[in-house]
């Protein structure tokens, strides 16, 4: 019944997304068919008899190395509409219709199909007609392009004077085809037909640049077969549009050397063709079936022929040369023709891999719509590792000529990636090598060499952590001289003969780094092979890798590298507590709660010199912060039956016991360890360790038997919230570390989402443990990706994931070890549905507005019941949708400029009402701030404060000159001045509501709130706001905090 559910719900989403996207052939028959009447008239006013030389394209011509190319110009044979408006299976944004122009065969020679004659004069008839369409009053633009990226077919599209409704860009597409110019025994893929192509003075065949005029040949022939197959089965035709969409939103297949809409429909139509599909199936299904054959079909090892023409089937040996000759064969029905003679081995590895990758999402139980559908998988979210290649005016790459047997680009990419997957080895996954040359409008006639101003992008998918991060690659051994010498000749200085601890001799390549920069060691080894190989130069080569690691470092290394001391600090500080003897209960457990215990904080406590037992000269002699943080730990203690039940008296028992513990913890362990004291309040016990200061919470066993109860199920008896918080939070923190194992990037990604949310200001609407639950997400749920491998592409994830997922529809369940079986997700479904009861009434009425559903809390209480409301949440929305549109242009396009990277971090203060800007010099960890904020926008000058003197970040100089003792009462602890001016705020002004930076910022952002108009109708003495001598009163708040006040925009309510 479930999965009928599902089935039904997925058919219907389908014939929706059908819908939207099929384009009306009614409204568009007509101007298309009056546009293409205009374009023949032109062509059909074109005088026969005009000479054509390569004067029209002279640059086009010599690049492509041909001769011989004059033509006395005849008009052309025909014009049919071909394409996927001929078979009615246009899907938008298509805009442009295909028109086939039967090239006539007075204007060739027999042999012209030698040395690219052939292209050339294709090219000089293209320019013909261009210039005679130009003049055309019907005619409002024409543009160069090519068929498939291959610069020497060049394509025209016309763009018409009157536009079309509702099909915004429309267009047509001249494409010549070439039916019957060759003796199509010549084109045979044994031939060589450009002299050119040689190895050792002998000819070698030519079968792409034979496969590239053959195409022209028998694109008549082809596109009526396609024609015949498509307008008979509806079905068939809303499958190949369902392709059409799932390719497009695939960059890395939806490219000149893999897949495109013609293809698909020849790969559907053999379907057909064969009986792999039938007309009892519906278009879900084709489409189905369709992906199953890419991704498993065994009939791609011999390649894949339609039925001939002929009554003599294909031999073996004309099936084994075409295998030899292409990765791929889908072979027309002329059985001359490889329809697939674009496809790379490495193309088709991808198309299989994401036809696989889509078939496991509609395997899920919501049927994997999302997923195959309305996913964008790019470049920049595909990829763990991207580069850009820079090669303008880099002439080594086409010494032998722009056009022999394959493009001089094409054979690039394939140099490229052949280099790359020797030097990366198993490090890499897959690696993708692209170069979209071909989108420069006036290459015709400026010539080829312009082509190369397009930068070649180069993905890579990291095959695991362990083997990105190696240190040391291992070669041949010593006594395997030939693959030794091999090795030294491609690594150059960088081999070196090294033993190893097992006794083995071999060569190696030991990359040089730092613990906290492993993840650079990819590009190292990236940047030493292009360099050595294809000589370029570090300009030439942007690896986008290490580009946000500025959000992250302080000083001259990430902070995330002393993090080692502080877990062995943890270490000994828990196995102290769990031996103190002489208190009524023993300590049973210890658990951190902190996140930088569980390597998530973007900024860890560092050793604070005077939290050392041991104070040293020479550390004092640095400068020394005045704070030092708190971390969390949560102990338990052995089982009693003595506690009290009120909730007061649990509290204040708590206390007691903290202070008793470290009372004993200091006097028991003073002689064996050095670094102990502590600090007790009634609300707090602070112990300082190896100079790192840990905050003491008890949660006691009462307690814990009740919420595990209450969480379980319904509850019986009260629980203490606070209890109950520690008790999730314990929970949270230890699934956490576990993810943290399991994926070893993690925690540098949630560190760069925190480091975001917080440089937004949006601190105060979504919790530590909500990012990092939202980047768990990305990591346990990545279909139809693979898991995230690096900083940049995990934290693109997480901000795609903010901007895209239906926050007001769908709950985000976070199942971190995959425990949840059909009972759970009903009973968060159950949950999220209370949360939305009111929606209809009020549509700000909802709790819960980002439902995070995680196994310790499945009602989605604990980080988000309160914020980030809906507002709150539309805000933060739209500031991810931006921050990734950002940065996946800063990973495609051409920006090398760290100012750019910086904007992902940058806010605009002037979205704001109001902003405070604070002292910086009274922050009190003011190296966390990112970027000193400054206003762009001149608001209106409320009021300038002076900095305290009572405060600074910094013990003074003559601080240092006391007693190490008076020093430590010097020492703040936990101090957050921002922090307590945000709570004030929030409880004195309720007209305000406030927005900031809690790791570091220097700005406070405030917007105007809306009063409850009910409450305003029942109090009669309120009094109307004023805006200015509100912020004032905000001013004098945080006095000595504040530096000034700006009013941006007055409230609407007033």
């Amino acid at each position: 019944m479930e999965v009928d559910t599902v089935t039904d719900s997925r058919i219907q989403k389908v014939n929706s997304l059908l819908k939207d996207i099929r384009i009306d052939y009614d409204s568009l028959s007509k101007p298309v068919d009056s546009f293409v009447s205009s374009i023949r008239e032109a062509i059909d006013a074109i005088p026969e008899g005009v000479k054509v030389t390569s004067e029209l394209a002279p640059s086009f011509v010599r690049d492509i190395g041909a001769d011989k190319v004059e033509f006395t110009f005849k008009k052309p044979n025909g014009f049919n509409l071909c394409g996927s408006y001929s078979t009615r299976c246009m899907a938008k944004p298509d805009a442009s219709v295909d028109l086939l122009l039967h090239l006539p065969k007075e204007c060739f020679y027999e042999k012209d199909y030698m040395n690219h004659r052939y292209h050339a004069k294709r090219c000089l008839y293209l320019c013909v007609l261009k210039k005679h369409l130009l003049a055309s009053s019907s005619v409002e633009k024409v543009e160069w392009s090519t068929l498939q990226n291959e610069a020497r077919k060049p394509v025209l599209v016309v763009f018409p004077v009157k536009k079309v409704d509702n099909f915004p860009g429309f267009s047509i597409r001249i494409i010549p085809s070439a039916t019957s110019l060759f003796d199509v025994a010549k084109l045979s893929m044994s031939r060589n037909n450009v002299r050119s192509v040689t190895a050792d003075g002998v000819a070698q065949p030519t079968p792409t640049y034979n496969s590239s005029i053959l195409e022209d040949m028998f694109l008549e022939e082809n596109s009526e077969l396609l024609k015949k197959t498509f307008s008979v089965w509806k079905e068939l035709g809303d499958a190949l549009i369902l392709l059409k969409i799932w390719a497009r939103q695939r960059s890395s297949i939806y490219v000149h050397d893999c897949l495109n809409g013609f293809l698909i429909s020849v790969i559907l139509s053999y379907l057909a063709t064969h009986g792999k599909i039938n007309k009892s199936l519906n278009a879900l299904d084709i489409f189905r079936v369709t992906l199953d054959f890419i991704a498993t079909s065994k009939l791609w090892e011999r390649g894949l022929f339609f039925p001939p023409h002929s009554e003599s089937p294909v031999s073996k040996e004309e099936k084994l040369q075409f295998k030899e000759l292409f990765p791929v064969v889908i072979c027309d029905s002329s059985t001359l023709m490889n329809l697939a003679f674009r496809m790379t081995s490495v193309g088709f590895h991808e198309l299989r891999d994401e036809a696989s990758s889509t078939l496991k999402c509609m395997k899920l139980r919501d049927g994997g719509f999302e997923e195959a559908f309305m996913t964008k998988i790019d470049y920049p979210v595909k990829y763990d590792h991207c580069i850009r290649l820079h090669l303008k005016g880099k002439t080594t790459m086409s010494t032998s000529g722009f056009c022999l047997d394959k493009e001089c680009w094409r054979t690039y990419e394939q140099k490229v990636h052949s280099l790359l997957e020797q030097g990366l080895g198993d490090r890499a996954k897959s690696i993708r090598v692209v170069w979209r040359n071909t989108n420069q409008d006036s290459y015709v006639e400026s010539g080829l060499s312009v082509l190369d101003r397009e930068p070649l992008f180069i993905g890579i998918s990291i095959s695991s952590i362990e083997n990105a991060f190696r240190t040391v690659d291992i070669g041949p051994d010593a006594e395997n001289k030939t693959e030794a010498l091999k090795f030294r000749k491609f690594w150059g200085e960088k081999s070196e003969l090294r033993r190893f601890k097992d006794g083995r001799i071999a060569e190696s390549t030991v990359w040089g780094t730092q613990q906290w920069t492993r993840h650079l060691i990819m590009k190292q080894i990236v940047e030493y092979i292009l360099k050595r190989h294809l000589s370029l130069s570090s300009d030439d080569i942007v690896q986008l890798v290490d580009q946000l690691d500025f959000s992250l470092i302080y000083g001259d290394k990430d902070p995330i590298s002393t993090s080692g001391n502080l877990l062995e600090a943890f270490e000994v500080f828990s196995k102290c507590l769990r031996g103190i003897k002489g208190i009524p209960l023993k300590v049973s457990s210890v658990q951190p709660l902190d996140s930088a215990l569980r390597l998530t904080s973007v900024f860890p406590p560092e050793p604070h010199p005077l939290a050392c037992g041991k104070i040293d000269a020479q550390r004092l002699q640095r400068v020394i912060p005045s704070c030092i943080p708190t971390m969390e730990v949560m102990i338990q203690l052995e089982g009693s039956g003595n506690w009290p039940m009120d909730d007061l008296a649990i509290e204040k028992t708590k206390t007691a016991f903290l202070i008793q513990i470290a009372e004993k913890y200091a006097k028991l362990f003073l002689q064996t360890i050095k670094g102990i004291r502590s600090t007790a309040t009634e609300n707090n016990v602070d112990v300082f360790m190896r100079g790192y200061a840990f905050r003491l919470r008890i949660l006691h066993e009462r307690g814990l038997s009740l919420v595990k109860r209450e969480i379980g199920a319904d509850p019986v008896k009260h629980v203490s919230s606070a209890d109950k918080m520690l008790f999730i939070r314990s929970q949270h923190a230890s699934m956490i570390n576990g993810l943290h194992g399991r994926f070893p990037i993690y925690a540098s990604v949630a560190r760069l989402a925190k480091r975001w949310v917080s440089a937004h200001l949006f601190s105060g609407c979504l919790a530590e443990e909500a990012i990092e639950l939202l980047v768990a997400h990305v990591f346990l749920t990545p279909l139809p990706l693979g898991v995230p491998s690096s900083r940049i592409n995990g934290f693109l994830r997480f901000l795609r994931l903010l901007a895209d997922y239906d926050w007001m529809f769908y709950p985000l369940i976070v199942d971190i070890n995959n425990d949840f079986g059909r009972n759970d997700e009903k009973e968060i479904s159950d949950n999220f549905m209370s949360s939305r009861k009111g929606y209809e009434e009020d549509k700000q009425n909802i709790s819960s507005a980002m439902f995070l559903a995680a196994p310790y809390d499945k009602a989605s209480e604990a980080w988000t019941s309160l914020s980030p409301n809906l507002s709150e949440l539309k805000r933060l929305v739209a500031y991810a949708r931006s921050s990734a549109n950002v940065l996946s242009k800063l990973v495609l396009q051409e920006h090398n400029d760290s100012v750019q990277w910086e904007c992902l971090f940058r806010t605009p203060l002037n979205n704001y009402d109001a902003v405070v800007l604070l002292h910086r010099e009274k922050i009190p960890y003011p190296h966390h701030l990112l970027f000193p904020s400054e206003l762009n926008q001149a608001g209106k000058h409320v009021a300038r404060g002076k900095a305290s003197k009572a405060f600074n970040p910094f013990l003074l100089p003559g601080d240092l000159k006391r007693s190490p003792e008076e020093l430590k009462k010097k020492l703040m602890v936990d101090f957050e001045p921002t922090k307590c001016f945000m709570s004030g705020l929030q409880e004195e002004f309720g007209t305000l509501k406030p927005w900031y930076d809690h790791i570091g910022g220097d700005a406070i952002g405030l917007t105007w709130t809306k009063h409850n108009s009910k409450k305003r109708e029942r109090d009669e003495e309120e009094v109307e706001i004023n805006p200015i001598e509100m912020l004032k009163a905000v001013g004098e708040m945080g006095k000595g905090l504040v530096r000034d006040i700006y009013l941006l925009k007055s409230p609407r309510f007033l």
